[in-house]
C-alpha cells in the first residue's frame, strides 16, 4: 500500500491554499484535527514548507474541488503504479552502519538461545548472510573469541514481534516433524508473552539450600547395631554418682581410740 509523502508538509499546503475543513485534511494526512488547526494558527509546523500534493501526483485538482464543495467528501491518495508493492522488499534487512559491529553478537545470541531457527530466518531478522551465520554456528568466525551474545531486540536490529513470529514458525515446523522437545526447548519456542505467563518452577529457599538431603536418621544404618561396639548410653544421673569406696574413712572415725 502506497503512503503519503511528507504528510505534515502536505497539511501545511492544504491549509494555506485550500478551504478544505480541518477534519478532511486530518483524515487525509493521518493527523489529529487539533494538530491541523494548530498548523492554521501557526502553533504547529512552524518553518515547514508546504508540499504540493497535486504537483507531486498525490491528489488531483478535481478531488480538491470536490472536498471544498462537500465537507463530507473524503480525500483519497491518487493511485501511483510506481509505488505498487513498495513495502515488499527482497534480500537481507538493511542495517545502519552504527549497528553493524553488533550484528555478529546478535547472531551468536540467536544461535545460542534459539538453535531451532533456520539460517534464512536469522538472515531476515538481523540482515546478514548464511556464510556468516554458519561460521558462528561452527565457531570458526575470525572474531569468535571476542564476541558476546546480545539480544537483537535490545540492539534494535529487529522487533520483538518479528522474533516471536520467527520462533512460532520454527515451533510449528518442529511440531509437524514430530520431534520430541524438552521443557527448556519448549519454553524457548514460545513467544515472550506466553513465556511470562508460565508458572515459575519451585525453588528451594536460600536459607535451607544444600540441606535438601538432610535426614535425622542414622546414616550408618543398622549394621553398627549388630557389632556391639557402639558407645555405651550415658544418662544424666551417671555424672553425679560418687565413686565407690568412700565409706572406709567413715568406718575409721566411728572406731573408739584407745
Amino acid at each position: 500500500m502506497a503512503k503519503l509523502l511528507h504528510p505534515k508538509a502536505t497539511a501545511v499546503w492544504l491549509v494555506d491554499n485550500t478551504t478544505i475543513s480541518f477534519k478532511q485534511i486530518a483524515d487525509f494526512v493521518d493527523m489529529h484535527e487539533l494538530e491541523v488547526q494548530g498548523i492554521a494558527d501557526g502553533d504547529v509546523a512552524q518553518g515547514v514548507k508546504g508540499f504540493d500534493p497535486v504537483a507531486n501526483n498525490q491528489l488531483t485538482q478535481d478531488d480538491i474541488d470536490a472536498a471544498q464543495s462537500d465537507p463530507l467528501y473524503r480525500l483519497k491518495l491518487k493511485f501511483n503504479p510506481a509505488a505498487r508493492d513498495e513495502e515488499k522488499r527482497r534480500g537481507p534487512r538493511y542495517t545502519p552502519l552504527s549497528k553493524r559491529q553488533d550484528r555478529p553478537n546478535s547472531i551468536l545470541w540467536l544461535v545460542k538461545f534459539h538453535p531451532e531457527l533456520a539460517d534464512a530466518q536469522i538472515a531476515r531478522l538481523v540482515g546478514t548472510t548464511k556464510p556468516t551465520i554458519q561460521s558462528i554456528r561452527e565457531r570458526t568466525h575470525w572474531n569468535i573469541a571476542n564476541m558476546q551474545p546480545i539480544d537483537p531486540v535490545a540492539l534494535g536490529l529487529c522487533k520483538q514481534s518479528e522474533l516471536d513470529a520467527a520462533v512460532q514458525k520454527a515451533a510449528a515446523k518442529k511440531a509437524a516433524e514430530g520431534e520430541v522437545m524438552s521443557d527448556d526447548e519448549r519454553r524457548k519456542l514460545v513467544s515472550t508473552e506466553q513465556s511470562l505467563d508460565m508458572p515459575a518452577e519451585p525453588k528451594i529457599p536460600t536459607a535451607i539450600e544444600g540441606l535438601e538431603t538432610f535426614s535425622l536418621s542414622d546414616p550408618r544404618g543398622d549394621e553398627d547395631d549388630d557389632d556391639g561396639d557402639s558407645d555405651p548410653i550415658v544418662d544424666a544421673d551417671s555424672f553425679f554418682n560418687l565413686p565407690a569406696g568412700g565409706g572406709d574413712d567413715e568406718d575409721e572415725d566411728d572406731q573408739p581410740r584407745g
